[in-house]
């Protein structure tokens, strides 16, 4: 990732162009999370890992060393993957790179939305966004790293 908010939001784009499910269903949203927390588990990472499909949760897991906390930054994170159907750390790289800040300037209850990295939308090809996979525990560049690298491993692997 770089800091150059032009060629971040390039990077984000195209991610999100490339990461396209085929289908989506409960035992995907499953088979998802769980190599997620495998994943974060073999890095040791204090995180919490939530999987959703139209607005219904069908993972959910707090790994050692998350708590209660990350699980209202997934419900925010991912109330931003909803409203506006791209990555929380899209939307809150737009505003940045536009000079704003989401928080005062999307003029939504920030007690519901945070564009902070980690949400990421659930894409399925030839319908759009179905739902969102989020990681909270990790300052949001990383909850990003791992929910895309995820996703592009279990795209990678024909899960």
């Amino acid at each position: 990732m770089t800091d150059d908010p032009t060629a971040l939001i390039a990077e984000l784009q195209e991610q999100e162009r490339t990461l396209v499910f085929a289908s989506f269903d409960n035992l995907t949203a499953w088979r998802l999370g769980t190599l997620i927390a495998e994943r974060a588990l073999a890095e040791d990472l204090p995180v919490a890992v939530a999987v959703r499909r139209n607005g219904q949760r069908l993972f959910h897991v707090g790994l050692p060393g998350s708590s209660a906390d990350n699980d209202v930054w997934l419900e925010r994170k991912m109330a931003v993957v909803d409203l506006y159907g791209c990555s929380s750390y899209l939307v809150g790289t737009r505003f940045r790179a536009s000079g704003g800040d989401f928080d005062t300037d999307s003029r939504l209850d920030t007690a519901r939305f945070a564009a902070h990295g980690g949400a990421f939308p659930v894409l399925v090809r030839g319908v759009g966004c179905v739902g969102s996979v989020a990681v909270s525990g990790l300052p949001q560049a990383e909850d990003h790293r791992v929910v895309v690298e995820s996703i592009a491993a279990f795209l990678a692997a024909g899960a």
